[in-house]
């Protein structure tokens, strides 16, 4: 056997280690994904910021000489820091900079909105905000450690004093994990943080830079398994035109158009062209063909496009070098407690210092008021110097705060002898007072640390928060059947006979239905007694000799069908009347009892469970006496669709004729107002309208003064910032409204009755005056207001005025009678007890409230008192 050439035949002793590779590959992948979550991907809790922001910050602030740098020279400078290429430090430059809260930017620096890039880093320049130094900065309290390389000093964390990471906002993936935390209002989390550190509870909801709409009712604090409704706003210019005034959140202009026109190529919705007219305000115009309904268009809109997204958050950071998953109110209570712990550090390094200049400051005056330096002149060694002044300071040593070492003596032996001689006692007793009186507020503030940073968040917010309102609406949305809205994009047939339906038949194999949409679901009957429901497809056999094929609604209960088959079991024929309100996609359903061989000898659908009379022929040879006789099926209750039926007769049936179709047996359709999202609906949720039918109308009386007559389509949207009153049109109901005159600058009363019928038109009933406003307006029938009339002065005299006694109903054109004539302000529509025999006969819910103490405190009564 040959020898081994490593040990030279010689056996070893030493011991030998093998790592399998799959080992290394699971030490490996553990150390990559540890890096990526620590160093790259998620912020650290203590400062809210990533590794390279903070790298970018701590450059900026090692540049800062308060002027512009040219954003390539700051990359330069970060790289020193950052061991990652320029093009990373440069996006998230970028990033940083279109937040405008850390740094302030010069140049094409991009826009969010429109998703347009920034420019060439040689072109742009930026340096720290006033914000960024005043909040994120403060070596003495800074915890330092080697740069990559070790050649420099980098923050471990910046002392960061304000809760930037909700303010900001961040997202990163990492290796398996990743963060997500919604930007937030900067002016509520100053508020929120002050209520925290009062004791008190918050609850937090994002903000968006992109402004918008939001339905946070899922948002669950921004942890785990919340969701967002995010909604761009969309107008209504005229009938053909829509203009989508902001974007959701983390859409651009670019991708929402993009969205809009897929959908529309899809076949979703029908425009005809849309414009991005994006300035300084968004603008994404949309217009439309002719005969498609803009509120329609709108839920297609919200439903098919990027106009409403839906966000998941995900709250996690690292505290302790651990990823820990968090709600935003319980990072901002983290932030909140950790801003006024380096509040403290700050305070207790002040106090520390102030002492130390106190101290030096009372040996100064001492050393030379007592004439100290001249005890010395005839040392001649360096210890006896300082023995000397050490004896001289004896009897003063009792008076500090901590024993007096070499270096406070040695310090003094380094005051020059021209300071000596210009020594003013009066400005050093001014300086120590001074002195004096910063340790005792800054150990007021140590004492009283809570409200100390009480004062520093208002501060913040006095110095910082000018500008920085809500951008983004909270409110409720409505859920959208996608169903409902779809543009009937698709030509549906039918082939009766052999059992085919879809928009893929060619016109010689079937019969023109309708048009549908491809989301639509269809319902068929057919002759044996069956029925399936099934989604609309290019082709589909659902079985020969079909009856009744037609779209099919989920939850329409006043879509009614009528059926007679006969029981060959029994011999006896059984009349139905049914609806079809949920069922199982693609199984088969039985009209009849189920019985073998049962066949339908009669069927109708009814859109409004219409009634209807038949004429039922009998053969002529059966036993019975009146062999033709009619029946009305309103005598039959409308049941589910599995029930069996009445018995019609138990003689053979020759034929059935439909002699006559009724009104509805349900009523009008009752339909409901919600005033939380502007809906129209059937659910029973918000105001109730009244039951509707024919050709019933609903009115709307608008904020600008003006009165219109719409259909009850559920379709409709009511912009809550300006509607005042829906309710059901009643020629004989009177509104009663308070205006005031923008050219006579009166207040007027008025009561009339809509005397137009014209649909979909707005009718103006106040004056056309510049600042001419709507004050009050209802249809209740006696309306009480209170205001407050100026009799000399400042002296004020309250009046209450039942107005359906002030003023008689008029003509909807009237200006009306003049309230007051004098001065008037703070109207409000109150309450007033009514007589027995009178109560019951008002409209709740009618009444629209104009300020409770003061009218301008609403957006639509602006600059109408003084």
């Amino acid at each position: 056997m040959a020898e081994n050439p490593i040990n030279n035949g010689q056996e070893s002793h030493e011991e030998t280690h093998v790592t399998a590779v799959s080992g290394l590959y699971e030490n490996y992948f553990l150390d990559y994904a540890s890096y990526v979550i620590l160093e790259r991907a998620v912020p650290l809790l203590d400062d809210g910021l990533k590794p390279v922001q903070r790298r970018i910050l701590h450059a900026l602030k090692e540049m800062d000489d308060g002027r512009f740098h040219k954003v390539a020279n700051v990359i330069g400078q970060t790289m020193q820091f950052h061991p990652h290429g320029d093009a990373a430090i440069g996006d998230a430059m970028v990033n940083i900079g279109q937040k405008e809260l850390l740094i302030d930017t010069q140049g094409n620096w991009g826009d969010s909105r429109t998703g347009d890039r920034a420019a060439a880093s040689r072109y742009i320049e930026t340096r720290l905000s006033k914000f960024g130094l005043h909040v994120a900065f403060n070596p003495k309290i800074t915890e330092w450690q080697l740069s990559y390389d070790g050649r420099k000093k980098e923050p471990v964390s910046l002392p960061m004093k304000f809760p930037l990471v909700l303010a900001q906002g961040v997202e990163g993936i990492a290796v398996g994990l990743s963060t997500k935390i919604m930007p937030h209002n900067f002016v509520e989390l100053i508020k929120a943080s002050i209520q925290i550190l009062k004791g008190r509870k918050t609850k937090l909801l994002p903000d968006f830079p992109t402004g918008g709409m939001m339905d946070a009712s899922n948002y669950q604090g921004g942890k785990r398994g919340g969701k967002l409704r995010v909604r761009g706003h969309i107008e209504v210019q005229d009938k053909s035109t829509l203009l989508v005034k902001s974007i959701p959140y983390s859409t651009t202009t670019t991708s929402l158009i993009d969205s809009i026109i897929k959908a529309n190529d899809k076949g979703k919705i029908k425009i005809k062209k849309v414009v991005d007219n994006t300035a300084q305000d968004v603008e994404i115009q949309i217009d439309l063909p002719s005969g498609i309904s803009p509120d329609v268009t709108i839920d297609a809109l919200y439903a098919f496009t990027d106009c409403e997204v839906s966000i998941s958050p995900n709250a996690c950071l690292i505290l302790d070098d651990t990823p820990v998953f968090l709600t935003v109110d319980e990072i901002l209570k983290l932030s909140t407690d950790r801003t006024r712990d380096l509040l403290r550090q700050e305070l207790e390094i002040t106090l520390a210092e102030l002492r130390e200049k106190y101290l030096f400051s009372s040996l100064e005056k001492i050393f030379i008021e007592n004439r100290i330096y001249r005890d010395i002149e005839e040392c001649e060694t360096w210890e006896a110097v300082l023995e000397t002044i050490d004896k001289g300071l004896e009897p003063y040593k009792p008076q500090f705060y901590r024993e007096i070492t070499e270096d406070d003596i040695t310090r003094l032996t380094e005051i020059r002898i021209k300071r000596i001689s210009k020594f003013n006692s009066f400005k050093a007793d001014e300086l120590m007072r001074q002195l004096q009186e910063d340790i005792e507020q800054n150990e007021h503030h140590l004492a009283n640390l809570t409200d100390y940073a009480i004062e520093y968040f208002e501060d913040l917010l006095k110095k910082f928060g000018k500008d920085r309102g809500r951008k983004t609406e909270i409110t409720t949305f409505d859920n959208i059947q996608v169903q409902q809205v779809a543009v009937a994009n698709q030509k549906l047939y039918v082939n009766y006979k052999e059992g085919f339906v879809g928009y893929g038949l060619k016109k010689d194999e079937g019969e023109y239905l309708k048009d549908c949409s491809d989301l639509d679901d269809l319902i068929v009957f057919r002759s044996d007694g069956k029925y399936i429901v099934t989604k609309v497809q290019d082709k589909a056999f659902v079985g020969k000799n079909i009856l009744h094929v037609d779209v099919w609604k989920k939850g329409n209960e006043r879509k009614v069908y009528h059926a007679i088959y006969r029981d060959p079991v029994s011999s006896k024929n059984y009349i139905k009347r049914f609806a079809v309100t949920a069922i199982t996609r693609d199984r088969e359903y039985d009209v009849t009892n189920g019985a073998k061989g049962a066949k339908l000898i009669y069927f109708t659908a009814h859109e409004n469970s219409e009634a209807e009379v038949v004429t039922v022929y009998l053969t002529q040879n059966c036993r019975a006496k009146n062999k033709v006789f009619d029946f009305d099926f309103s005598e039959l209750a409308i049941k589910g669709r599995s029930s069996q039926g009445n018995v019609l007769t138990k003689y053979p049936i020759r034929r059935i004729a439909q002699k006559s179709v009724g009104a509805s047996t349900q009523g009008g359709l009752k339909i409901w107002y919600d005033e939380t999202v502007g809906r129209l609906n059937v659910d029973g949720r918000g105001q109730f309208l009244g039951e509707f039918e024919g050709e019933d109308s609903v009115m709307v009386i608008h904020k600008d003064g003006s009165y219109e007559l719409l259909d009850y389509e559920l379709t409709h949207r009511f912009d809550l910032n300006k509607t005042v009153l829906v309710s059901k049109f009643n020629p004989e109901q009177v509104i009663t409204a308070v205006h005031y005159d923008g050219e006579s600058k009166q207040y007027y009363v008025k009561r009339f009755t809509v005397e137009t019928t014209t649909r979909n038109k707005p009718f103006l009933f106040i004056s056309e005056a510049d600042n001419s406003k709507l004050v009050l307006a209802s249809v209740e029938p006696n309306v009480h207001i209170q205001y407050f009339a100026t009799i000399k002065g400042t002296q004020k005299e309250e009046v209450q005025l039942n107005l359906s006694e002030f003023i008689g109903v008029k003509g909807w054109r009237a200006t009306g009678n003049k309230l007051d004539k004098r001065k008037v302000t703070r109207i409000k529509q109150i309450e007033v007890e009514m007589p027995a025999e009178n109560q019951g006969s008002l409209q709740t819910g009618d009444s629209v409230e104009w300020s409770g103490d003061d009218v301008n405190t609403d957006s639509a009564q602006t600059d109408l008192f003084e």
